[in-house]
């Protein structure tokens, strides 16, 4: 399942790449996200969410930054999978992205995880 590509060279750009393991989905964001962008990842997660799927991760390894506007879709999203009994894991973090959460404090309302695979089996 590919959720596109959008933006343009001087606003970003980001690809999602979306993988089904039984209730759980591993989503791979590629590129920046935005404002402008956003609702690339916002269209997937709750889709993963609507289809029952109870443990979504996010891979992190190629998310290159993160502003307010995706920290407010990825805490929404996680406000939706908690009301459905799951959650939301994020996964490699990039020193850029990981400072996000640091200095919000969002990285306390997340379980954080080195790689996909020990989000996966936690």
């Amino acid at each position: 399942m590919d959720a596109g590509t959008t933006g343009s060279p001087s606003r970003g750009r980001l690809h999602v790449d979306v993988r089904v393991y039984g209730t759980s989905a591993v989503l791979t964001p590629t590129g920046e996200l935005d404002y402008h962008t956003a609702e690339l990842l916002r269209e997937p997660l709750e889709r993963c969410i609507a289809g029952g799927r109870s443990r979504l991760v996010l891979d992190c390894t190629r998310l290159e930054f993160c502003d307010s506007t995706g920290l407010n879709v990825l805490l929404g999203a996680r406000l939706k999978a908690e009301a459905d009994g799951g959650a939301v894991h994020l996964a490699a973090l990039q020193p850029m992205v990981a400072r996000v959460f640091e200095i919000t404090g969002a990285e306390a309302v997340f379980s954080v995880h080195d790689t996909v695979e020990a989000a996966l089996v936690e």
